[in-house]
């Protein structure tokens, strides 16, 4: 196993960015990639072989570190976001976000630990000085106030620059506070399969650039994943990941969303509105479900992809923005195309570096270290400890066609967990069930289009569910979509409860 292990972070790895360490159970370090030697200017023959707290002459025996090895991690088998601030001789100040995870060969025995060292010291910066820079704006205002007779010009554009601040504030701090919740890394999409290792070494290839890129793949796959991969992997790392679902919303708040609008561009509107794009300048927007945006807000989106600007609703001032664009969909848009239903040249435009995201049918080998990634995690949040999974009850798993994906997975697993109570994981009754109605469905496609067998399907998962659309055992938990995207089917599909 560690070997093994070995294997995959020597051949693997060392492309990545983030500096990453391998350590012993007595935390020794086994070895390196080399964004860690660069990072922090030690050597392998110096590093590999010494305990953790030696490097660099002592400058590593950290407490909090010694806090998260000794104290924290033997109580979990993974523990994110770390933070710990500590000033080195050689290259000064840094606060380091640490991710250790605990690698098994069995389930009660602890091999090796893997420590990924996310450098935040700019972001972090960023955010405390934020606040700062208002202050002396304000401060600023105050004084160009107490002499508005000699320069009332230079006040009034004092107090536009602080609106813009606080409004940047406003907009990045909501993104940000989500995005310091959320694990960010490569070790998020779990997996050993050929298909999967394709998939990484396209976002290694693509991270470091602003092309644009389409991620594509079925429901459920893990499309947002990828879209975090790259984006973590690029320059505009240290800035959120502004994201927005095409198909939780209809047409007109999508264009409020994306473009913002000014005091008054509608009913309601009572004051000045950032949109998405905005917030994203100088970052990363994800346009998820990019194929269900309306055909009249593509050729908006598309002059912002070619020129890099707009205009918020209810203003002709155009707005300039440098947002990298990441979009996914789990509809074919060369078919949407010849349909009519989706432009050409946006298609052309989106279509520069294509990711596919293989379903879960496709890289089976996947299943048992997602299986044990899913158990581990929903165990924790529910307070219960990990429950083995039988080997029968794998078997049934690595059999499953998974028509849900990744998303399928993770719910079955939850109901099952939720329903379990011994030493042993049980499978919940209707684990089958999803297939059984998909197979009805696929004897019946040459007959029917197929909007026809999606509305025939949601339509027999909801009677079964008696209309139950969210919630615990109910239609959004079997077909693995969260439930704004299933109501937006059934609004398109013109589903409506008897």
């Amino acid at each position: 196993m560690q070997k093994a292990f070995l294997n995959v972070f020597h051949n693997v790895l060392e492309s990545v960015r983030e500096p990453l360490l391998v350590l012993d159970t007595s935390l020794k370090v086994v070895g390196a990639n080399p964004s860690f030697y660069k990072n922090f200017c030690v050597t392998p023959e110096n590093t590999e072989g010494a305990l953790i707290y030696d490097l660099g002459n002592g400058q590593w025996d950290i407490p909090k570190l010694r806090e998260l090895l000794e104290d924290v991690l033997p109580q979990n088998s993974v523990f994110n976001d770390f933070e710990v601030e500590h000033s080195f001789e050689n290259i000064g100040p840094k606060i380091m976000h640490l991710n250790a995870r605990r690698i098994y060969q069995k389930s009660s025995d602890a091999q090796l630990i893997l420590l990924a060292i996310e450098d935040v010291t700019e972001r972090e910066y960023y955010k405390r000085n934020l606040e700062i820079i208002v202050e002396a704006r304000t401060s600023e205002l105050a004084q160009a106030r107490q002499e508005a007779e000699k320069g009332k010009e230079a006040a009034e554009e004092a107090l536009l620059e602080i609106k813009k601040l606080k409004k940047q504030l406003e907009g990045e701090k909501a993104y940000l506070s989500e995005e310091i919740k959320l694990e960010h890394n490569h070790e998020n999409i779990i997996g050993k399969s050929d298909a999967l290792k394709y998939v990484l070494y396209k976002v290694e290839q693509i991270a470091a650039t602003n092309t644009t890129v389409l991620v594509l793949g079925e429901t459920g796959t893990g499309k947002e994943l990828v879209a975090r991969a790259v984006h973590h992997g690029s320059p505009r790392k240290d800035r959120a990941l502004v994201k927005i679902n095409c198909a939780a919303l209809p047409a007109s708040l999508i264009e409020n969303e994306l473009f913002g609008h000014e005091k008054g561009a509608f009913t309601g509107s009572s004051s000045r509105q950032l949109g998405r794009f905005e917030v994203a300048d100088g970052a990363t927007l994800f346009l998820d479900e990019i194929g269900e945006l309306p055909l009249e807000l593509q050729a908006k989106l598309l002059r912002v992809i070619q020129d890099g600007e707009f205009e918020r609703l209810g203003s002709s001032h155009t707005i300039k923005v440098d947002a990298r664009i990441i979009a996914a969909t789990n509809r074919n848009l060369e078919e949407e195309v010849k349909k009519g239903t989706f432009r050409e040249d946006l298609w052309y435009r989106l279509n520069v570096f294509p990711i596919t995201m293989p379903p879960l049918r496709d890289r089976i080998e996947d299943v048992p270290l997602l299986v044990a990634f899913y158990v581990k995690k929903i165990a924790k949040r529910l307070g219960k400890d990990t429950p083995i999974v039988p080997k029968l009850m794998m078997d049934a798993f690595s059999n499953y066609h998974w028509p849900g994906n990744v998303r399928e997975l993770e719910n079955i697993l939850e109901r099952a967990l939720i329903i379990s109570s011994g030493p042993k994981l049980r499978m919940v009754d209707d684990f089958n069930r999803p297939l059984a109605y998909l197979s009805k469905a696929q004897k019946t496609v040459e007959a029917k289009t197929l909007e026809q067998v999606e509305h025939d399907y949601i339509v027999r998962v909801l009677e079964q569910t008696n209309w139950k659309v969210s919630g615990e055992n109910s239609a959004t938990q079997i077909l693995g979509l969260n439930r704004s995207t299933l109501r937006a089917r059934m609004r398109k599909l013109d589903i409506l409860k008897p």
